[in-house]
C-alpha cells in the first residue's frame, strides 16, 4: 500500500538521487586530483561549481523535507537492486530501484548540474570567452 503522496516521494527522491551525485562528484574530484591531467583547474573548477549547486539545492530540499517530517534511508542493496525506505506520516513504505535505473537517474542529475553551473559561469562570473578553432567567437 501506497503511503506517500506523490510529491512527497518526489521530493525525498530527488534528495536521495542527489545526494548520490554529490557523492560521486567528490569521488570524482580525488580522482581529478590524484589523475595525471596536464590541465586540471577547468575539470576541477567545473566539479566544484557542481557540487556548490547540488549542496545547496540538497540544503533546500532537506529543509522542505524536514518540515514534513519526511525521511530516507537506505534499507539493503544486492547486486541488481537498491532498497530504500521512505518514512512519513508514522508509516514506513519500501521501494526497490534497480541498480542500472539508479546509475541513469544519477548520471541525468549530473548532466543537470553541468548546465546549471556553465550558465552560472556565463551570466555571473563573465569568464572570459575561448574559440573552439572553428572560427570566431561568438
Amino acid at each position: 500500500m501506497r503511503y506517500l503522496k506523490q510529491n512527497e516521494l518526489d521530493l525525498a527522491s530527488r534528495y536521495l538521487f542527489l545526494s548520490m551525485a554529490i557523492t560521486v562528484i567528490r569521488q570524482d574530484r580525488k580522482h581529478m586530483e590524484q589523475g595525471k591531467f596536464k590541465i586540471k583547474e577547468p575539470y576541477m573548477e567545473m566539479l566544484g561549481k557542481m557540487e556548490l549547486e547540488a549542496r545547496e539545492e540538497r540544503r533546500k530540499l532537506r529543509k522542505q523535507m524536514d518540515q514534513m517530517k519526511l525521511q530516507v534511508v537506505e534499507s539493503g542493496r544486492n547486486d541488481s537492486f537498491t532498497s530504500f525506505l521512505f518514512l512519513a506520516h508514522g508509516y514506513e513504505e519500501k521501494r526497490n530501484y534497480f541498480n542500472p535505473a539508479i546509475r541513469k537517474k544519477v548520471e541525468n542529475i549530473l548532466f543537470e548540474l553541468m548546465r546549471k553551473s556553465q550558465r552560472s559561469a556565463q551570466h555571473g562570473d563573465q569568464q572570459p570567452q575561448v574559440s573552439n578553432g572553428n572560427g570566431p567567437l561568438e
